[in-house]
Order: C-alpha cells, then sequence, then structure tokens
C-alpha cells in the first residue's frame, strides 16, 4: 500500500529536530481515496518495519518518498529522502 502524506501536526516543544516534533502526519491512498490520520512512531512502523510507501507530492506533481531514521537519543521519526526540488518536503506541508 503507499500513501500521500496530506499535512502534518506538530507539538510546541522544543525537540532535536523539526523532525521529531511532528506528532501525527494525515494521509490519503489515491488508489482507494481511504484517509486516516497515523502517529509519527506508526508511520515509522508502517514504512521501515511493514515495507508500506508514504510520500510528499508538490503542486506540481514532484514526489518525495519517506524514509525511517532514528535521533542520536532514540527517537524514531521520519522524514523525506532527500532530493535537489524543496518543495516535496515533509515539513513544508501545511498544519493539519
Amino acid at each position: 500500500m503507499a500513501v500521500r502524506i496530506t499535512c502534518i501536526k506538530k507539538d510546541g516543544g522544543n525537540h532535536e529536530n523539526p523532525y521529531v516534533a511532528i506528532t501525527s502526519l494525515s494521509w490519503i491512498n489515491e488508489e482507494n481515496n481511504a484517509t486516516g490520520i497515523s502517529s509519527r512512531l506508526e508511520m515509522y512502523d508502517f514504512v521501515v518495519n511493514n515495507n508500506g510507501t508514504a510520500y510528499v507530492k508538490d503542486s506540481v506533481g514532484n514526489k518525495a518518498n519517506l524514509i525511517g531514521e532514528i535521533s542520536a537519543r532514540g527517537n524514531k521519526f521520519v522524514k523525506t529522502k532527500a532530493d535537489s526540488v524543496t518543495s516535496d518536503n515533509l515539513l513544508k506541508l501545511r498544519e493539519c
């Protein structure tokens, strides 16, 4: 299954990096229009342990897949795989 991340929700605390501040991600499965909200840890598990595909798509169709990372402090998070297009970055999405 593949899902497109549509928006993110962040908490207001101080974090070691901006990706760890994401508390949840809203998504849509563009094949069947199913929607949902997953926590940061649920999305990490989906991408890393369940071989799911999640991506961000900008207004002109540029797509960047999410990858799982673990911070130096052991926090699991997802981020977009670096590419030359900044408009498809996870942190550029609107707040839910």
